[in-house]
Parts: C-alpha cells; sequence; structure tokens
C-alpha cells in the first residue's frame, strides 16, 4: 500500500547536525537505506522537514522506515496511506454511492 510520510525535524537537532557535518550524510545513508519512491524536502510549523512516498507491504515494514528519523534527527513521521487514480477507479465509487448515497 502506498503512503505519503510527513517528515518533521525539529530545528535545534537539525541544526546540531549540520554545525558538527553529519546532516548530509545522515540524510542521504537514511534516503539510501529507506528508498523512497519519492522525497520532497520543505518546511512546515516552523521545522525542517518533507513529504517521502512509500510503497509499504506489510505494516511491520513502517518501522525500519521511521526509526532512522526518529534516532538521527528526533523527527515526527505521520503516515498516510494515499491511491493513485487507478486505485480510485477500483474502489467502487459508484456502487458506495448506491449504498450510502
Amino acid at each position: 500500500m502506498r503512503f505519503i510520510a510527513h517528515l518533521s525535524m525539529p530545528a535545534a537537532t537539525f541544526n546540531e547536525a549540520m554545525r558538527d557535518g553529519s546532516a548530509g550524510k545522515k540524510m542521504a545513508r537514511i534516503l539510501e537505506e529507506t528508498k523512497p519512491e519519492a522525497a520532497y524536502f520543505t518546511s512546515k510549523g516552523g521545522n525542517r522537514g518533507g513529504y517521502l512516498v512509500f510503497n509499504i507491504a506489510q505494516a511491520s515494514d513502517i518501522p525500519s522506515l521511521a526509526e532512522p528519523w526518529f534516532l538521527n534527527f528526533e523527527a515526527t513521521l505521520e503516515f498516510m496511506p494515499v491511491m493513485l487514480p487507478e486505485d480510485l477507479k477500483k474502489s467502487g465509487l459508484e456502487n458506495i454511492m448506491k449504498k450510502w448515497g
């Protein structure tokens, strides 16, 4: 199942990694290990962060994707299930409407 993970890293923790020169190396290693389908970096709520797209086979895969960010940057991640247009077509919206509309 495809998920978008919202990543948020506290400024102080990331600043420390920037100052000691480890931020780029840590991020590159995490991305290399977790292999997101896409990664977009931005700021939100005053913290550095981004959005990562993963195709997750089973729920037990989530810790291996999240823990590197937790441990290296004291980050928070929010995993949100998402659909491609093809997935939405398969959902049976017409039948749902007939039943509940």
